[in-house]
């Protein structure tokens, strides 16, 4: 019987030719604009009594849980990622996140816990959650010390994979990037609630997240000076490896990717394909200026950290930081913006219409942040929290 080959998953290897058709151009134009996708997803095991974090990791990935590779383990014990194989259409992808989080949440039930998406516990662990037992984890924890806090540090987010044919591409690609993320950040923003209370932040994630080395925005680098760079911080014992560079874009180190790392997990999956399919139209349409060679935009670090922030702080419904002018605008003002610019991208991938009615239903109802405090606000229970998002987890809540 012949042996039928497994796909290719966003953690393999390079191959030698990008994921690209035979008959696609060096230098694409209309939909060829439109690069593969895939999407990894980090998520939270809780006891389904307590509703606290649990270190069931270990026994959920032992299950029969039938996804292979596709199912991983994280830093920390009480958490588990996933991650799609390449797609080009968003139907695609959505049946494969549904897959992925069925088999999740069923493994997880079979373990005696409940997966959540969520870019924090909204309860603390009850007992110490330890770090998944691999040498380089093990590493981390000792070599970072006291940023490795499982009562902090369970952030969960998700990153999504843009096809690019090279490493130089990539870069100038997440050079062009830089402004549009503080609007994403704030459209994903899934975190209000930690230690029970609500943080007065959006994505208290984003706040964690940023004890570790080299998260924030990514440098403007051609491919020589990111090599320079990443050889330095690497041999300076700043980072382990370059898996350890978390700038919010980056060029994947093990695939022919750009990777996008500014969203927490979402609570369901049509958010994360919401965040996908913006995500995949912007860079689109940030081909065709690359191609046009316009210039990156000359936008200062200091204000976009600090547009950063105020997604963090205030998500998608309080003011922001325009990255362009510095004026303060409302959030919303900067998403709107974002999505009349990727309009052509989207187009392109033949997304608008689904992105559009997404992003209309994430509007009427909320943000995951916002759904979250509307839930913790109705009897102030962060229990009631995790059972919202157990609930939401599979799309069916």
């Amino acid at each position: 019987m012949a042996v039928q080959a497994r796909p290719r998953l966003l953690t393999d290897p390079a191959p030698d030719r990008p994921p690209w058709p035979d008959d696609s151009p060096r230098r694409p134009t209309g939909a060829a604009l439109v690069p593969t996708l895939g999407v990894e997803e980090e998520f939270l095991l809780v006891d389904p009594d307590s509703r606290a974090p649990v270190a069931r990791a270990p026994e959920v990935l032992a299950g029969e849980h039938g996804l292979g590779a596709l199912l991983q383990a994280e830093f920390y014990t009480c958490q588990i990622e996933v991650c799609t194989e390449p797609v080009r259409t968003l139907p695609t992808l959505r049946a494969q996140l549904l897959r992925l989080r069925g088999a999740v949440a069923r493994a997880a039930a079979d373990s005696d816990c409940r997966a959540i998406g969520s870019g924090c516990a909204p309860l603390a662990a009850t007992t110490p959650i330890p770090v998944t037992d691999t040498p380089r984890y093990r590493l981390m924890a000792r070599h970072f010390g006291s940023v490795v806090d499982h009562r902090t540090g369970t952030a969960c987010g998700c990153h999504i994979h843009l096809g690019v044919h090279d490493k130089p591409e990539a870069l100038l690609l997440s050079a062009h990037l830089r402004p549009w993320l503080p609007a994403l950040q704030a459209l994903a923003a899934n975190s209000p609630v930690c230690q029970g209370k609500d943080t007065g932040h959006a994505s208290w994630r984003a706040l964690c997240w940023a004890h570790w080395p080299t998260v924030g925005p990514a440098p403007v680098l051609d491919a020589a000076a990111y090599e320079a760079l990443a050889d330095s911080l690497v041999s300076s014992r700043l980072l382990l490896d370059r898996r350890m560079i978390y700038w919010f874009a980056r060029p994947s180190e093990h695939v022919p990717t750009l990777e996008v790392r500014i969203a927490d997990v979402s609570a369901d999956p049509d958010t994360t394909v919401l965040l996908a399919g913006l995500v995949r139209g912007l860079v689109a349409r940030l081909r065709r200026d690359v191609q046009e060679r316009r210039p990156v935009p000359a936008v200062s670090d200091a204000l976009l950290r600090a547009a950063h922030g105020c997604a963090a702080r205030a998500g998608l419904g309080g003011a922001g930081l325009d990255p362009h002018s510095g004026r303060t605008v409302h959030q919303r003002h900067l998403l709107d913006r974002l999505v009349e610019y990727a309009g052509p991208g989207l187009a392109a991938a033949g997304d608008l219409a689904t992105v559009t009615a997404l992003l209309e239903r994430t509007l009427r109802e909320g943000t995951g942040a916002d759904r979250q405090r509307a839930v913790l606000g109705g009897r102030g229970r962060a229990e009631d929290v995790v059972d919202f998002l157990a609930d939401a987890f599979t799309g069916h809540a």
